[in-house]
């Protein structure tokens, strides 16, 4: 709710002490910050796995006290504290193992989510022998690791198979999420029809709050009636004016009604986010609506390859244009490279268009598993390798130059030697390894394959369709 777009700060401020001490804020960046946490919490000598599953964890921890402004909200000038009865080891000037930096400067912008939700993951964790808590053991996830287990699988292990792996989450400086100014009557915009939904939701627990209807962004009498009563319940000013104590109050309030700071998170669901046309979009553009359209493009360059994959970093550059570009033409659109309504709204029904029948679970039967963060070789044991092999496998029966292997589990020759050809196929590095890139590429072949073997009204087939042709037709096409 506070902030629609999860990102990770480019700093943090650290409060030295629990949250009611007098201790002091320090700020510092946040990948030093979770250099830090790891170094603290955890040991360098452990399986590369556990090591990462770890920092995965402590990392959607502090971003999910960072989403959901957990401590501002409360009125406090920090972010999170160096106090584990509350939060996560954080101590001043200790040296950081060196793989442990490593490892932080190659995952400190992915978290894990549940699958649907926005906020990252509040992803509780204790040592496991001398504490235990209902979330990661850090102990228990060296063993996993030493049986074989990915860094994925032993967050799944702990946290639920019904999480995910967001990868390369845009970075930026600290923000708030409240309005420049008070809201009251007469107010218009999104900032209003956030304060309408809150109010809304909390009205479900505190029954005495007047249900706002419409909620259409317009700070009209009926709102104003609800945020009377919200301010009188809570002890707040009762004028009606939504200002920072009661834009925080309704912050906090949301977030302890809606379960967002607990595993089994009720939070914003991230295809319920209206996300109507901002203004027009072209190249030079920074900001939030350009972090949006980054996202809805790489999520469609996952299935359709005419669109190249693009860094979502918020800044409309030549990569995006070219993504904008090659999107137009597909609709036979003019080829701008300008995010018109047109073309946004258009958009917006391809990317709906995939989330209703692959990530709301109506079609593809299997679904793609994100990267664990290992890159997998020759030699390479374990879940993952199978998962590829069942991936390649159903990649080599729709293309001949890739041949099949046989399911072992095992990273073998045969299998370099397809994942090489996948390579030269796609026109990725041929270098016979799956690292992240071929990794994410394999998976939007798999999904879009996999999808078009079981379309649901309204999708795309997954091949032509011609004046006269009948659905029996299409289902004897070869």
């Amino acid at each position: 709710m506070p902030i629609i777009t999860p990102y990770v700060p480019s700093y943090i401020v650290v409060h030295l002490g629990t949250p009611n001490s007098s201790a002091q804020n320090v700020t510092v960046s946040f990948p030093d910050y979770i250099k830090n946490v790891a170094s603290s919490e955890i040991y360098p000598t452990w399986n590369e796995a556990a090591i990462y599953a770890n920092i995965y964890a402590q990392i959607s921890f502090a971003l999910n006290r960072i989403y959901l402004e957990h401590y501002p909200s409360q009125g406090y000038s920090f972010n999170i504290t160096n106090s584990t009865a509350y939060d996560q080891a954080f101590t001043p000037g200790r040296n950081i193992f060196e793989n442990i930096d490593r490892i932080v400067d190659d995952v400190f912008n992915d978290y894990i989510r549940r699958m649907g939700y926005v906020e990252p993951l509040a992803a509780i964790y204790c040592n496991g022998t001398t504490a235990t808590c209902n979330g990661l053991s850090q102990w228990g996830s060296e063993e996993l690791a030493n049986q074989g287990y990915s860094s994925l699988n032993i967050l799944k292990y702990y946290y639920g198979y019904n999480i995910e792996l967001v990868q390369e989450a845009p970075v930026m400086g600290l923000q708030s999420s409240s309005p420049v100014y008070p809201l009251q009557r007469g107010s218009v915009g999104d900032y209003v029809v956030v304060i309408q939904r809150s109010l809304s939701r909390i009205s479900q627990n505190y029954p005495t709050i007047p249900n706002i209807y419409p909620i259409d962004g317009i700070f009209g009498e009926s709102t104003e009636r609800s945020v009377i009563a919200f301010q009188e319940i809570f002890n707040l000013t009762p004028d009606g004016i939504v200002g920072k104590s009661t834009w925080y109050r309704l912050v906090y309030l949301y977030t302890a009604v809606n379960k967002l700071g607990e595993l089994e998170s009720e939070g914003q669901r991230l295809f319920g986010i209206n996300l109507t046309y901002p203004d027009a979009i072209t190249e030079g553009n920074r900001g939030e609506k350009v972090y949006i359209l980054q996202y809805f493009l790489s999520v469609l360059a996952q299935f359709y390859d005419y669109i190249p994959f693009i860094e979502i970093d918020g800044v409309f550059g030549p990569k995006t244009k070219n993504a904008v570009i090659a999107f137009q033409k597909s609709k036979d659109l003019p080829q701008t490279g300008e995010v018109d309504d047109v073309t946004w709204n258009e958009i917006y029904r391809e990317f709906r268009g995939i989330v209703t029948t692959v990530f709301e679970g109506n079609v593809v039967p299997k679904t793609f598993i994100p990267f664990s963060g290992t890159t997998l070789r020759l030699g390479s044991k374990g879940e993952e390798v199978t998962t590829l092999q069942q991936y390649i496998n159903n990649i080599a029966n729709i293309y001949p130059e890739i041949s099949p292997v046989e399911v072992t589990g095992v990273y073998d020759e045969a299998t370099m030697n397809a994942i090489m050809q996948y390579q030269k196929k796609f026109g990725l590095r041929v270098t016979g390894n799956v690292d992240r890139i071929t990794w994410n590429s394999i998976g939007g072949t798999y999904l879009d394959i996999v999808s078009s073997e079981n379309p649901q009204p309204t999708q795309y087939p997954g091949y032509e369709l011609n004046v006269g042709q009948s659905d029996f037709d299409s289902n004897n096409k070869n």
